[in-house]
């Protein structure tokens, strides 16, 4: 089968920096939410959309 460099390369980042945190989601996540902060850049957030029921196709 064959195998995209670089998705290889994205797994190995990645695993590289779960690594760093020994795996830990909620490290990650506090280490993500620093980086953000400290970016310098905007943030946007918007509210949570209600979902609107779809109509019968008939």
């Amino acid at each position: 089968m064959w195998r995209d460099p670089i998705v290889d390369e994205i797994h190995k980042v990645r695993e590289e920096y779960a690594r760093k945190f020994d795996f830990d989601v909620g490290a990650i996540c506090k280490d993500i939410q620093v980086k953000q902060a400290s970016s310098g850049r905007k943030l946007v957030s918007f509210p949570p959309r209600k979902p609107t029921p779809k109509k019968n196709a008939a």
